[in-house]
Parts: C-alpha cells; sequence; structure tokens
C-alpha cells in the first residue's frame, strides 16, 4: 500500500488517475449531472484543509459533519485527515438533543451542516453551547437566521479568502507527521437503549479493512462504479466509500434516499451497499408480478428461478461444473428473463451489491443469487469497522451471514456469544472507560453482543441480539428479529414488532404495507375512511391472520404469535420508534404501545 494515512489516499490515486472520474453528483437545481476528477478532487480537499486550519482545527481535535450525503462530505473527512483531525459524523435525520449531546462530548467546535433542517437545529444548538463556535453551511440555499452573523457558506469556508501561506506550510507539516495511529473517526453508535457511545476508529483500522477486502474481493476489477446511498455517518457507507476511493472507484452520490429507485435506474451502478430492506422491497415486487401472472409466464418465472438455483448455487457455488444443458438454459433465462428484472431494478451493469446492517432471510438470498444478482451478505458492527464476515465469491453458505474475513479471528463465547479479535477492532469508547472495559473479554476479545455459531467453512450463522432475546413465562427463549425479518418478506408487511419477554405467549405489531393494503381492500370492496378504520376491519385482520399463520409453520410452537395488532402508521424516527440506522428501540417501542400490547394478553 502506497499511503500509511488516509491523508495521502487522493493524493496517491490523483496521481495515478489524474482528470479521470472520482465523484459523480446531481446538481438539485439544474438537474444536471456533474463529474469531479481525481485531480480537481485532491484540490479542493486541499483548499478545506488549509481552511480548517485557518479556523484553528489542531491535531486530533474534533470536527463534526451533520448532513445528508453530498460531496462536500468527502472533502471534509479528507481535509480533516489532512491536519490530522477527528472527523465526528451526524445523521441528517439527528434531533436537536441527539446532536448537542454529540457535540457537548466530543467538544466540537467546527460543525459543517447539510440542509436547512440541519442549519435549524444546529443554530438552536449554538445559541444555547459553550463549545460551538462555527457553524459552515454546505447548501448554499439555506437561509441563516436574521440574527446569525457567523455562520458562512462552505463556499467562502473554502475560498482562497480564508486561508493564508502560513496554512498552506502548516497543513502539509501535519500530513508529514501523520501517522496510522491517528483517530480518523468517532461514530457514535445509535442508541438503542441508554445514551449513544462514540466508537473510537484509526486510519490503521481502515487501512486494515483495505488489505483484508482486497483479499476477499480479489475478483472485481480495480476501479468501478458504485453508488453512495447509505447515510456516510453509517460505518457501513463510511467504510465502503472509503475501501471504494481506495481501489480507485467512481462514486455517485445520492443524495435523497427517497429518490434512490431512480437514482440506480440513471446511474447504473456496478456496486451499491445497502441494507437488506431494498432487497425485501425488490423480492416483494418479483413476488407480486408472479403472482399476477398468467398460468404461462408464472410457469416461466418459476423454471427460470429453479433454472438459476440449480446453475448459480447447486453448481457454481460449488465449484461443479454444470452440464452443457444447464448452462445453456441458464444463459438462455439470462437474456430472458434476470436480465430483464436486473434492467427494471436498475442493476444490470451489478458487480457485487454488499448487503449488511440486519438480518435478511435466506430465502431472499437464495432468490437473489438465483436470478443472478451479486448479493454479498455480511456482517459487521461499527467497533470491528464494519466487515466481520461476507459472501466470497463462491464458497458462500446461504445459511450463514458470511465467511469470515481474512486475518479476523472469531470465536463463540458464553451465551454463544460472537467474540472477535483483529486489527479492525476498535480501541474503544471516546470518553467512556466502562463502557470499553465491558465491551471486551479479559483476553482482549471484543463482545460484539450477538448470539451465533461457526460453520465447518468459517461461515458465522447469526441468531440473536443477545439482550434482545425474549423468555416467555412459560421458561421458553424466543428470538424476535427472526420472527421479524420472516413476516416482513411478506408484500402485505411493511414493519413488525414482536412481544413476548415474560408473557406466556409471543404477540406482535403490525405494520401494515398501505401500497398493497389499500388495492387489495379496493379488490374486495371494502370501504373505509381511514388507515384506523383499515385495522379495525374483521375481514382485514382476517387476511393478516392467514398470512401470519402460514408464514410460521417453521417455528415451534410456543415461538409463533398468537395475537397481533394492526397499527394505522409505521415506526418513524421522527416518532422515536426507530434509531437513525433504521434499528428498533425495542424499550421505546413496548413502553409506548403498553396499553395496546396489554390488551393483546387480556384473557
Amino acid at each position: 500500500m502506497e499511503y500509511s494515512h488516509l491523508s495521502n489516499l487522493i493524493q496517491e490515486r490523483a496521481n495515478t488517475f489524474g482528470d479521470q472520474e472520482a465523484l459523480r453528483l446531481k446538481d438539485k437545481q439544474s438537474d444536471e449531472w456533474q463529474s469531479v476528477s481525481w485531480e480537481d478532487f485532491s484540490k479542493k480537499i486541499m483548499a478545506v484543509a488549509r481552511s480548517m486550519c485557518h479556523v484553528g482545527v489542531e491535531p486530533q481535535s474534533n470536527v463534526g459533519v451533520y448532513s445528508q450525503n453530498m460531496v462536500e462530505c468527502l472533502y471534509i473527512d479528507f481535509g480533516a485527515f489532512a491536519n490530522r483531525a477527528v472527523v465526528v459524523p451526524m445523521y441528517a435525520t439527528a434531533s436537536v438533543p441527539q446532536i448537542s449531546y454529540i457535540i457537548n462530548e466530543a467538544e466540537i467546535h467546527l460543525l459543517f451542516v447539510g440542509e436547512q433542517m440541519q442549519y435549524d437545529n444546529a443554530w438552536q444548538v449554538f445559541n444555547s453551547h459553550t463549545f460551538l463556535k462555527q457553524i459552515v453551511i454546505l447548501d448554499k440555499n439555506v437561509v441563516r437566521a436574521p440574527e446569525d452573523k457567523t455562520s458562512m457558506y462552505f463556499d467562502f469556508f473554502s475560498s482562497p479568502k480564508n486561508r493564508t501561506s502560513q496554512d498552506i506550510i502548516t497543513v502539509e507539516k501535519r500530513i508529514k507527521a501523520a501517522q496510522g495511529e491517528d483517530i480518523a473517526h468517532i461514530i457514535y453508535t445509535s442508541g438503542t437503549t441508554g445514551e449513544p457511545k462514540g466508537v473510537i476508529l484509526t486510519h490503521d483500522n481502515y487501512l486494515e479493512v483495505f488489505r483484508i477486502h482486497d483479499i476477499r474481493l480479489n475478483y472485481l476489477p480495480q476501479r468501478f462504479l458504485s453508488i453512495s446511498f447509505l447515510p456516510m455517518a453509517h460505518i457501513f457507507e463510511k467504510a465502503w466509500s472509503l475501501y471504494c476511493l481506495h481501489r480507485g472507484c467512481t462514486i455517485a452520490i445520492n443524495l435523497d434516499p427517497r429518490e434512490i429507485q431512480a437514482f440506480v435506474k440513471e446511474v447504473k451502478p456496478e456496486a451499491m451497499c445497502s441494507v437488506p430492506r431494498f432487497w425485501e422491497k425488490v423480492y416483494a415486487a418479483v413476488q407480486e408480478k408472479i403472482e399476477d401472472s398468467n398460468f404461462i409466464l408464472r410457469h416461466l418465472f418459476l423454471n427460470a428461478i429453479s433454472t438459476g438455483e440449480k446453475y448459480c448455487i447447486d453448481y457454481i457455488n460449488k465449484g461443479r461444473k454444470p452440464s452443457f444443458f444447464l448452462r445453456w438454459r441458464f444463459n438462455w433465462y439470462e437474456k430472458l428473463v434476470y436480465s430483464k428484472l436486473k434492467k427494471t431494478i436498475g442493476i444490470e451493469n451489478g458487480l457485487i451489491f454488499p448487503c449488511a446492517g440486519a438480518m435478511l432471510s435466506e430465502e431472499i438470498i437464495r432468490f437473489l443469487r438465483s436470478v443472478n444478482i451479486p448479493l454479498a451478505y455480511g456482517y459487521g458492527l461499527t467497533e470491528t469497522a464494519a466487515t466481520v464476515a461476507c459472501f466470497p465469491e463462491t464458497g458462500y453458505e446461504l445459511s450463514t451471514v458470511g465467511k469470515i474475513m481474512p486475518s479476523i479471528e472469531v470465536r463463540i463465547g458464553e451465551d454463544n456469544e460472537i467474540q472477535v479479535k483483529g486489527k479492525t477492532i476498535t480501541s474503544g469508547y471516546y470518553k467512556k472507560p466502562d463502557a470499553t472495559a465491558a465491551a471486551f473479554t479479559n483476553d482482549g476479545w471484543f463482545r460484539t453482543g450477538d448470539a451465533g455459531s461457526l460453520t465447518e467453512n468459517e461461515g458465522i450463522v447469526l441468531t440473536e441480539r443477545i439482550k434482545d432475546l425474549y423468555k416467555t413465562s412459560n421458561g421458553k427463549y424466543i428470538a424476535p428479529q427472526q420472527l421479524e425479518t420472516r413476516l416482513i418478506n411478506d408484500k402485505f408487511i411493511e414493519g413488525a414488532f414482536v412481544i413476548g419477554d415474560q408473557r406466556k405467549y409471543v404477540s406482535a405489531l403490525i405494520v401494515p404495507d398501505y401500497n398493497e393494503l389499500n388495492k387489495y381492500a379496493e379488490g374486495q370492496g371494502i370501504s373505509v375512511e381511514n388507515e384506523e378504520d383499515l385495522c379495525n376491519n374483521l375481514q382485514i385482520i382476517k387476511l393478516y391472520e392467514s398470512r401470519i399463520t402460514n408464514m410460521q409453520n417453521e417455528f415451534a410452537n410456543y415461538e409463533q404469535i398468537k395475537r397481533f395488532t394492526l397499527l394505522p402508521h409505521a415506526f418513524a424516527i421522527n416518532s422515536g420508534e426507530l434509531t437513525n440506522t433504521l434499528k428498533m428501540k425495542r424499550a421505546y417501542i413496548l413502553e409506548k404501545y403498553q396499553e395496546v400490547i396489554d390488551k393483546m394478553y387480556y384473557e
């Protein structure tokens, strides 16, 4: 590796790739595509680095970024690295109390904000905070508060007016003094329980990420086109984006996650990391298409999936040579079915689609691989700098969350806990020595908090979050996420929350997919005024009873849902049920819906 610190990464790539495309973005005003070359990328980073130096950023001081994905986020990351400073990313959806907590603990003096909502929230914090001294606004369309005389726009911040010749000299000295053990990021966990914790990740952590991924993903070309879709405040997107830059890839930056489907079709990426929900929706749409097809088309689709499963999973994945006839049938279906499906999504050029962040059912993984979509399912945490395990090109096991990455050690500890050791693992939590001590075993293994097992082929089988396991009043243990993952495969179910701890049986809160449910209600002649009436309709309740019963055949009787309640609205970040990474806040949901839940246990 030609660099030992991320401050040199982009400069090295600029030396190699020059005027070739590094970044691609769409101007939201003109709706036109813009391209940033490696040379321009490097120049913009140095401009930001010198301006940071000018406003007082010091080595290992903390710089905050509170924004949705924008190209400037990358300029800020590498500009801070050039100063040996630390970047603290915050989710664009974070509330005032959330960012206030982080700014206070990390003692952030300089904060970059994205759009109007982030600026408005940051301005509230600015007026009541002792640490925050300077806000820099990325979106030039943001309207500042009338009394705001200190905030500046990014264009001015990074202009020559905001630096001196001494800043240039100072930054060069800092780059030369940079070391691998310097902290690169403090990434705050979502805080499903208790207050959030800042995970410390060093440049050495990321360099090891690059090294082991180069080994695992050696079948990929050096350069490819990837979409940045998940929030850059999330370790999955952060680590993947940095890895793509390490490879010299082009990154297309998606500003608005709500427009991802159109964005994918327009960009036609070769790679994109995503959470399972993206693929669950793809699977549900295909299943609906199959169900609505006539007999001939349905038979064609099912045969194509069956052929793809045999070819991709039973033969190629296992290193077996398919027969001429099987290979011919697969290629025929590739042209007739698989390619059209992929083109509909916008992934016809796909080389790899990493997926992690939650459980994805084996049924969906099997389907995606069968239709020749190169899904690379994986597992990791913020504390492990993302990937602990992921699917190799071949030899993957569908029942696992992937094969352990090179040089990563994994063992199964007490309570079947997955424990990890390696050079990608965090040194601990920022300013939280007690939490750091609790996160590691006495002999230095990181406690993931996840229960699982290992296969003979170094695959990790993930079963459940240990602290989320329920124990019914009958003494039976329930893994709620396994049930929830099964339920949301159904096209009529958008979300599910399973209840059972210290209860005599299992119940669930179900969030219907109202697009599908409204279509069904209209087809059945069910007339209601709103979603609440729909949830209370007996015919609708019977529909869900039938579908939930059919989906639970694989579970033991004591694990099966006996009662459920349909909710007239989805779980959301703004209403407090979800974290910024879309994980359910179980304690909060149990408290908020206590009355609704208790009714399901009345005799």
